[in-house]
């Protein structure tokens, strides 16, 4: 079906064809993409954008994020960082040392299991950012990473900050996060530190459509899933052919012929409706001539489907809604509100 319909001046009209196109191809393809996602993570996963590093360019990255915002995700990475607050007035570096230790002894934990500069590097992070401390903890292995973690979480909770949780960006996502929960449950018990129960799990590590489906079927305890790649590149499709053709000049309706049937173009100005069931659900897009009668609710219908154009069907709408809207009118904006993620 159309994207949007263009009139005026031919020569106007057909100068704008690759700016349309450019804006319209990629977002399009962004926001259907991130809306399979949404749907396939379901609607309490949180989904995180973090195509930034993967992205075409600058550009590319920044759309991205806003159409996988539109699409249906919760956060993007791509933004400025929060300003980095002061931190504990402390000697954190040796608070977490003996938190480290506790840890251990709660955990029946072998303290040579933990990195010194893994160690080092969360104290860092924890110093800058006291209130939004989530670090990767499989750097080296999720068994130094995790003591690390709770040794810098428990010094913060007992400095009146709250740690935000944890990343996971390697092996097996679900099973690491029913561990890693595990061990944040022991430590709310064993410390008296309820936030513990409260602090989230993040999985990463190359995320596609068909990890998230497993992921529903498998247990787990992963609160956020953040994606990237298979999100900015579209993995399996990585370009969107919207065409801009020609359908009628000066109310003459115009068509493309071709030996390809598929390039062909249906003439005329088109009316663009969407009926719904009873239950609100799409039932299908109708797309018909502009100067038809609007179909209505309740009134059956019948339609054929592209490509199927001998095997006509019947629907009968319970809603009827027309998808077009107008955004520009003689050069004002009209319609629409930008959108910040």
């Amino acid at each position: 079906v159309p994207l949007m319909e263009v009139s005026g001046p031919l020569a106007v009209v057909q100068l704008l064809e690759s700016s349309l196109l450019c804006l319209v191809n990629y977002a399009s393809l962004v926001c259907t993409n991130a809306a399979r996602f949404r749907l396939a993570a379901g609607p309490k996963l949180q989904l995180l954008e973090m195509g930034l590093r993967r992205a075409q360019g600058p550009d590319g990255s920044l759309t991205a994020s806003l159409c996988a915002y539109i699409g249906g995700f919760n956060l993007t990475t791509n933004r400025l960082p929060p300003a980095a607050g002061p931190g504990p007035p402390v000697d954190l570096v040796s608070l977490s040392r003996a938190s480290l230790s506790r840890v251990c002894h709660l955990l029946a934990e072998d303290r040579a299991k933990v990195r010194e500069g893994e160690l080092a590097a969360f104290v860092s992070y924890a110093a800058a950012y006291p209130s939004n401390f989530l670090p990767v903890i499989d750097s080296y292995s999720m068994a130094s990473g995790l003591l690390s973690f709770c040794a810098v979480a428990l010094s913060l909770c007992e400095l009146g900050y709250k740690p935000r949780g944890v990343r996971l960006d390697s092996g097996d996502l679900c099973r690491q996060s029913v561990e890693v929960r595990r061990v944040f449950r022991t430590c709310a018990e064993g410390f008296g530190k309820p936030d513990f129960l409260s602090l989230s799990i993040v999985g990463t590590n190359n995320i596609s459509e068909c990890n998230l489906e497993e992921l529903s079927e498998t247990e787990n305890e992963i609160d956020a899933v953040g994606v990237g790649t298979h999100l900015v590149t579209c993995t399996l499709q990585p370009s969107l052919g919207c065409v801009y053709k020609l359908v009628e000049v000066a109310g003459r309706p115009t068509m493309k012929v071709t030996e390809d049937p598929e390039k062909s173009t249906m003439p005329g100005r088109k009316g663009l409706y969407r009926l719904l069931d009873a239950r609100g659900h799409p039932a299908l897009d109708l797309l018909c001539v502009r100067d038809e009668p609007p179909p209505r609710e309740g009134v059956e219908l019948r339609c054929h489907l592209l490509g199927q154009e001998r095997n006509p069907i019947s629907v009968t709408p319970a809603h009827v809604v027309s998808l077009w809207r107008d955004v520009f009118v003689q050069g004002q904006v009209c319609f629409g509100r930008r959108i910040r993620p």
